[in-house]
């Protein structure tokens, strides 16, 4: 099938058997929305979070990245990310935010290849993966005798847990987990065993 034909049908799908069968669902979003979850998640095609967590369209306020990576608060850089932080936050009171990495992940990868003093290979990518360089010290220090896939395995919770600390970088996210209205939880979803975990620092 032609790949615009795709769009084409997959959305005349959606609207017989979705759209149009939820009025319920979908009239209330028409005027606004209030999810109740800010999803950070990989742009990864395998690791859709609407699907694998079963959320339906206004539940979840989502950020698609390389690696679900979260940096820290900076005004001048990374705007993209802090305005949606700052908009689910202090706009429409998300109560919880979640980061979710995800097995076999590409950009964790590469991140824990990263040579010292090399050349980047692609234009934006290591830049933007070195947020995780904490996490990535963090494996190399303490699972160096492990196999390479493993430790790639370690990485992608450690860097969540990463994003999770720099999300209290921004002085709203940090206000709203100390006045109890708002709370911060990892995950990792792996597709390969078809598990979920979570966890809050």
């Amino acid at each position: 099938m032609d790949p615009v034909e795709r769009l084409r049908t997959g959305f005349e799908k959606f609207k017989t058997e979705v759209y149009d069968q939820k009025p319920d669902l979908f009239e209330p979003l028409k005027a606004h929305q209030s999810p109740k979850y800010m999803v950070f998640a990989c742009a990864d095609s395998r690791v859709c979070p609407s699907v694998t967590l079963g959320l339906e369209p206004g539940e979840a306020f989502m950020v698609r990245n390389i690696a679900a990576m979260v940096p820290c608060y900076c005004k001048n850089k990374h705007t993209g990310v802090g305005s949606a932080i700052e908009y689910a936050v202090c706009a429409l009171k998300v109560e919880v935010i979640v980061v979710i990495g995800h097995s076999r992940c590409g950009g964790i990868k590469a991140l824990l290849n990263l040579k010292d003093g090399a050349d980047d290979t692609f234009h934006f990518v290591e830049d933007w993966v070195r947020i995780g360089f904490p996490a990535r010290k963090k494996v190399k220090d303490e699972c160096s005798e492990m196999p390479f896939e493993d430790q790639c395995g370690v990485l992608e919770k450690e860097a969540v847990n990463v994003s999770l600390q720099n999300l209290s970088t921004y002085p709203f996210v940090k206000e709203g987990v100390a006045n109890g209205t708002l709370k911060l939880v990892g995950g990792h979803y792996d597709f390969v065993s078809g598990k979920f975990d979570t966890w809050e620092l």
